[in-house]
């Protein structure tokens, strides 16, 4: 990818929304939720802190992590649909 983040953001790429329910019920593309699961695919230096040091990242690339359902902003880069998102938006890391 020919994308660098800056500072404290992170590039997602959205995890698909799961098919069907438990119960084996096909869920219609119009039904499904927004994913809220993702791959991190790049994250930038870190923030600066008011010292003028920079603090680096607690999530990596190649970590699947939750995020709200309305964070980060929609871009396309090299036909494909990621998420940059700063960290704070981040909510955790799966194991």
């Amino acid at each position: 990818m020919k994308f660098r983040p800056l500072h404290d953001r992170v590039v997602v790429e959205a995890l698909d929304a799961e098919e069907k329910t438990a119960g084996g019920i096909i869920i219609p593309d119009t039904a499904k939720e927004k994913p809220q699961q993702g791959k991190v695919i790049a994250v930038g230096p870190g923030a600066r802190g008011d010292d003028g040091k920079v603090n680096p990242l607690d999530v990596k690339e190649g970590d699947t992590v939750l995020y709200g359902k309305w964070s980060g902003t929609e871009v396309k880069i090299d036909g494909k649909t990621l998420l940059i998102m700063r960290e704070s938006d981040i909510m955790g890391v799966l194991a």
